[in-house]
């Protein structure tokens, strides 16, 4: 008979087993948080600076430039829609692609956004009077 340091090692040479206890589970460890979670419609300023790839300072200056809409709780913090990262995002191609700094772009956001208003009313407006010879 040969020697297996192996089994050895674990007790089962020569029909010498150990007897093996059941497979316990194992226990799950639980976190009960007491706080209330923040609504799904509002953002935190750290969710929002990690979404839009986004420095937190920066975040803040926008707010501060009113770029950006923001509201704070009773201890300060600042909440957003859930919007904000893509107003982020727009604010910086526009930044990117015109030679504008951050303050002259809110001029630019508020002329897009009412152009956007008035597309969508003429859009509207025009929805039940189309008929082919409207350009004729």
């Amino acid at each position: 008979m040969t020697h297996d340091p192996r089994r050895a090692a674990a007790g089962q040479e020569a029909g010498h087993r150990r007897p093996t206890a059941p497979d316990k589970q194992r226990a799950l460890n639980v976190v009960v948080r007491s706080h209330a979670l923040a609504p799904v419609d509002r953002l935190s300023l750290d969710a929002v600076a990690r979404r839009s790839g986004l420095h937190p300072d920066l975040v803040r200056r926008f707010v501060t430039l009113g770029l950006v809409d923001a509201t704070r709780d009773h201890s300060g913090r600042l909440w957003f829609g859930p919007g904000t990262p893509a107003t982020l995002a727009r604010i910086q191609r526009l930044r990117a692609g015109l030679p504008l700094n951050y303050a002259s772009l809110g001029l630019v956001l508020d002329l897009l956004d009412r152009i956007s208003e008035l597309e969508a009313a003429l859009r509207r407006s025009n929805a039940g009077s189309r008929s082919d010879e409207s350009w004729i």
